[in-house]
């Protein structure tokens, strides 16, 4: 299946994705992935949001980054380890709820929602979830576990859009092009760093080459901004530049400006 055949990737390009709902945004610093955040990028035009997720020891899914609420909150304790009482207790920043990912759903349910499965624990119950909200369509799945993403596809069939793991992604990158067309991953679209740093050394993955090839095979590439490569406007336009279908910014109030230069603003959702 190619991108365009997911109705979560039938959307006008570029796709501008909030990372964690825009963690950049100097309202949203210290409070990613809460509510609060969520609903600020949605203000701004935001369609497409991104979201950690684990589940908690009675098996609650929660939008969270890390899988302790020792740094970000006013709690402590492994999410993993902990009932939902005690998590919904705990404050991100000191004044946010953590919150379900159903309640994001809910919350905001013209948004397209893409969701790292972070642990092991949480695939099962994010799936659930999932289908008990009618979800499916409205997400893609990613996770930098492998074992993890064949494993929602197994579960969940063709239907449902993945993100390709390293592997898939480093096939691509680095195979001669007839290797890389006949082993390339079943995902519709790559969610790379445009830099990664290997023994030592920074590796430029997105090139031309890529997203050639990705294309060829119908696939979209999402960008998103770690180790090295710095988030700004230069770099903004170098990757639209270059034709990558989607960027995933923690700046979301940069990104927004750069798509209005571009001709491409973003509009907020009745009510934003």
């Amino acid at each position: 299946m190619r991108a365009d055949d997911y109705a979560y990737l039938r959307a006008p390009r570029p796709i501008a994705l909030a990372h964690r709902g825009g963690a950049g945004l100097a309202e949203n610093v210290g409070l990613e992935n809460t509510l609060a955040a969520f609903r600020r990028a949605a203000a701004l035009g935001y369609r497409y949001l991104e979201t950690d997720v684990h589940a908690t020891r009675d098996g609650r899914v929660v939008a969270f980054h890390d899988g302790s609420l020792d740094r970000v909150t006013d709690a402590s304790g492994a999410i993993a380890d902990l009932p939902w009482e005690r998590v919904r207790r705990a404050r991100v920043g000191g004044v946010e709820p953590v919150p379900l990912l159903e309640e994001l759903l809910e919350e905001l349910p013209e948004a397209r929602v893409n969701i790292d499965v972070k642990a092991d624990s949480a695939l099962g119950p994010t799936l659930e979830v999932l289908r008990r909200q009618r979800a499916l369509d409205r997400v893609c799945l990613g996770s930098f576990s492998p074992r993890r993403i064949r494993a929602v596809r197994r579960a969940l069939g063709p239907g449902v859009a993945t993100a390709a793991g390293q592997v898939g992604t480093a096939l691509l990158r680095f195979s001669p092009p007839l290797l890389s067309a006949l082993l390339h991953t079943p995902a519709p679209v790559l969610q790379v760093p445009g830099e990664h740093v290997v023994a030592g050394r920074p590796v430029t993955l997105v090139t031309p080459g890529l997203v050639r090839r990705a294309h060829a095979l119908g696939k979209q590439v999402h960008v998103w901004f770690h180790g090295p490569q710095e988030e700004n406007a230069a770099e903004y336009h170098r990757l639209l530049d270059l034709g990558v279908d989607g960027l995933v910014a923690d700046r979301v109030d940069l990104l927004a400006a750069v798509l209005a230069e571009r001709g491409r603003p973003l509009v907020a959702a009745p009510g934003g």
